[in-house]
């Protein structure tokens, strides 16, 4: 027959609370590590339009001639003109 000592009981106790408490200290880790990784695509993100924005106000007002079909300044696609009758 099995007997439960008070000392084993206790040693159990304090592993289960032990584990508890490493499994919750990493959890904090990997959210840190989370949302530090997202403040940087935030700031990159701002950054891209930042100089979306300064990129534009230089270029306010001039205009540009894209030769042999190629766009060299954005995404630019050509579209059919379709007359709407009312």
């Amino acid at each position: 027959m099995v007997e439960a000592s008070l000392t084993g009981l206790v040693r159990t106790l304090l592993i289960i609370i032990g584990v508890f408490v490493l499994l919750r200290f990493i959890g904090q880790l990997m959210n840190a590590k989370r949302n530090m990784a997202e403040e940087e695509r935030m700031k990159d993100r701002e950054k891209k339009i930042r100089k979306a924005r300064e990129k534009t106000a230089k270029n306010l007002g001039k205009t540009t001639v894209i030769k042999n079909g190629r766009s060299s300044v954005g995404d630019v696609e050509d579209v059919d003109f379709e007359e709407i009758d009312d």
